[in-house]
């Protein structure tokens, strides 16, 4: 194993260990992949993010065969959707966090809109977020509703289930997978209050100043 993918994988230990071990991941919920140059790190199906082992991360390769480790989570189809569809991104962290999955169990939530910019750290970090309709867990339709976003969305909400959310890289998404998890909990604090958002003209000086996600 090349040095620069053991890094790889010593990083996904530790940054999914600080998610679980702050209460963003329980059980064995929760998965998140790295872009390779020869293919995808995952973790793997039936292991808490708190409990990896570098050696035993899966590897798929860049037509989805799995080549080593563990075997891969059952939402690699999900991953590799937002791979495919954004060159620009370098990790996915999928969540089953409190706050964004109770965002998207709500009936009335924006679909192509379900993150409003009511922070300017959700505008820099995650920026627009598209709520997809609920399909079974490991379905590979979840691949397919991603595709059909064309890579417009860095980050879903996938209904009655939780956020996916892509990065340049491991750190940047798990960063905006926080940012969403804290705007979700604000959102559904403020339900019913008189709430201002960020107006189009602040959200587009802060896109123009910091670029688009």
């Amino acid at each position: 194993m090349k040095s620069a993918e053991l890094n790889v994988r010593e990083d996904m230990v530790r940054l999914c260990k600080s998610l679980f071990d702050r209460g963003f991941s329980v059980g064995t919920a929760g998965n998140v992949s790295v872009r390779l140059e020869d293919g995808i790190l995952m973790t793997p199906t039936n292991v808490t993010l708190g409990d990896l082992v570098p050696e035993r991360i899966a590897k798929i390769d860049l037509e989805g065969n799995h080549v080593a480790g563990d075997r891969p989570t059952k939402e690699v189809f999900l991953h590799q959707a937002f791979y495919e569809t954004r060159p620009q991104a370098g990790a996915v962290v999928h969540l089953h966090s409190t706050w964004a999955t109770a965002l998207s169990c709500l009936m009335d939530v924006n679909p192509d809109d379900c993150i409003p910019p009511l922070t300017p750290y959700v505008v820099m970090r995650v920026g627009a977020v598209k709520l997809v309709p609920y399909v079974k867990p490991g379905d590979p339709k979840s691949g397919e509703l991603v595709r059909d976003l064309n890579g417009q969305y860095g980050a879903v909400l996938l209904g009655n289930h939780g956020p996916v959310v892509s990065g340049k890289d491991l750190f940047s998404a798990v960063c905006a997978a926080e940012e969403l998890e804290e705007t979700a909990k604000l959102l559904v604090a403020l339900r019913g209050q008189k709430t201002k958002l960020l107006s189009k003209e602040e959200v587009a000086e802060l896109q123009t100043t910091f670029g688009t996600i």
